[in-house]
């Protein structure tokens, strides 16, 4: 049962991993890189969004992933009794 418990707990993990990666990947790669020039029409702050995503918004973004990884973490280790 133990080991069934630490393949779901893995299969979880590497889901939220690949879920947020995505997300990193399309703020950086996609908004900041090969978007620029379409968001770059749209303003924020006074400046172009395209060069805020290239920026500053994929560096934020990456921040936020992070608090959210830990949260989805601390969720996961609790529902399978791993907390410390």
């Amino acid at each position: 049962m133990e080991n069934k418990s630490h393949i779901a707990y893995w299969k979880t993990n590497l889901k939220y991993l690949t879920i947020l990666l995505a997300i990193w990947f399309l703020v950086s790669f996609v908004f900041g890189i090969l978007l620029v020039d379409e968001l770059n029409v749209i303003r924020m702050g006074g400046f172009k969004l395209g060069f805020w995503f290239a920026q500053q918004g994929s560096i934020y973004v990456f921040v936020i992933l992070i608090f959210v990884y830990i949260r989805l973490m601390n969720n996961l280790d609790k529902k399978h009794n791993l907390n410390d």
